[in-house]
């Protein structure tokens, strides 16, 4: 057997395949059969062109769809997250103290080492190992010790899991950059997002009620609360980092079915009149093509053509899109009484959603699963989920007036605990923490 088929060999044998996935395991045969085969004094081939170099083909076949299952999965943990628990109940209040408490003894032994920029997965052998179990022995979130502190074990990989989770990550078991990012945030400032979180949590639970929504903005994503429980948590796109979704307390109070769009005016300056001069100058009119009309102030439909997109007049308009399958809103607009002219809204475009970092839209809120939420908030007004769904797919323009206002709150919350230890961090999107972009870049 040639030095590196021994190498392979004994490398694969060394690592413990019975943690790891059962298909890996199927990739760790077939790399044995090659190595068999080039332990005949065949020379490693750059071509599958034989029988004997089928399994060779299988096994990387084999983890090719373990990569796109990989990605399928964080696209669908990301787009459905599970109801947990609600991040607005009173009973998170002394968790977040005793949080606090705990960070405060590790800021005073002082603190974490960083990790160096070393990708690590099950199997994977090197000194960063040992510090990543430090690191998560810390936290609390690993609580074996192991024979092999360089060895990235199961218990390891499940550490790792339980940490991406509470620092809203896919938990995939992969020590990647984000989340080599966010084990790297240091203690003491980990210590200041729960104090300062503390002071935020506080009086938000001060006046939540039975029943109400939350939009928690750093995590992007929207709860249904109802008796302290969760009814439905939904994946959400929020704010761009310089279009930032407002903090604001509000009431839902109606609901547009498959609504016209009234362009915010933020919309109208930073995207529509750039994009109408850009297109002007090629001959082309972004009314006509994005399929949007312009009203003068006394509500009079203007002729496209006759715009010009570099005068003042275009800034003094309204422009409307038609409900549609192109319509930005989708089939369904949120609204609740606000300055900031934002609103919730479904969206014809899903693909956000299954993305960890989501903050795309120009300060409004999409909502994934909307359905399930308007059938929730419409329930005292005699709506079902199938009434819902049947709305979606008939395109009838319809308003609703819920005769009790639903509570809302659009709250920033980067740190707090739950009532079962757990302790949560999301990155400090708009760095509201005061912390800079230590907490904010992953």
């Amino acid at each position: 057997m040639s030095i590196f088929a021994r190498g392979v060999v004994d490398s694969l044998r060394r690592i413990r395949w019975l943690d790891l996935r059962p298909s890996f395991r199927t990739v760790r045969k077939g790399l044995l059969v090659i190595m068999a085969t080039m332990g005949a004094g065949a020379a490693p081939s750059t071509a599958y062109d034989g029988p004997e170099w089928s399994p060779f083909r299988d096994a990387f076949q084999v983890m090719a769809s373990n990569r796109s299952h990989e990605r399928e999965f964080v696209r669908e943990w990301e787009a459905n997250p599970a109801k947990g628990l609600p991040t607005l109940s009173p009973a998170n209040i002394e968790a977040t103290k005793a949080a606090i408490k705990r960070y405060a003894n590790i800021v005073k032994i002082g603190g974490w080492r960083a990790l160096p920029d070393v990708q690590m997965q099950a199997g994977t052998n090197d000194p960063a190992v040992a510090l990543l179990r430090q690191r998560l022995m810390l936290s609390g979130d690993l609580k074996e010790t192991a024979l092999i502190a360089e060895h990235f074990d199961y218990a390891l990989e499940n550490a790792v899991k339980r940490f991406q989770a509470s620092n809203g990550l896919p938990p995939s078991g992969i020590v990647d950059k984000r989340t080599i990012a966010a084990l790297n945030v240091p203690a003491t400032a980990r210590l200041r997002q729960l104090e300062v979180n503390l002071g935020r949590l506080q009086e938000l639970t001060r006046s939540t009620g039975k029943r109400y929504v939350v939009v928690n903005i750093p995590a992007a994503q929207i709860e249904a609360v109802e008796n302290d429980k969760v009814v439905s948590r939904h994946a959400g796109v929020v704010g761009k980092i310089d279009r930032p979704t407002p903090v604001l307390r509000s009431a839902i109070h109606q609901m547009n079915f498959n609504p016209e769009w009234i362009l915010p005016p933020t919309v109208i300056e930073k995207d529509l009149i750039p994009k109408g001069r850009e297109l002007q100058r090629a001959k082309q009119s972004v009314l006509i093509k994005y399929g949007i009309d312009a009203y003068d102030g006394s509500g009079r439909k203007l002729d496209p053509a006759k715009l010009d997109w570099n005068s003042g007049q275009v800034q003094g308009l309204q422009y409307r899109q038609q409900p549609g399958k192109d319509n930005p809103l989708g089939f369904l607009k949120i609204n609740f009484h606000n300055s900031y002219s934002v609103y919730m809204h479904d969206t014809p475009s899903e693909s956000l959603f299954g993305r960890n970092f989501r903050a795309a839209s120009s300060g409004c809120v999409r909502v994934q699963g909307i359905e399930q939420l308007a059938a929730w908030l419409l329930a005292d007004e005699g709506w079902s989920l199938e009434k819902i769904v049947a709305m979606k797919e008939s395109g009838e323009r319809r308003d609703v007036r819920l005769k009790r206002p639903v509570p809302l709150y659009f709250a920033y919350i980067t740190a707090w605990a739950t009532a079962d230890g757990v302790v949560q961090f999301r990155r400090d999107l708009y760095q509201k923490d005061g912390l800079g972009a230590k907490a904010a870049d992953y």
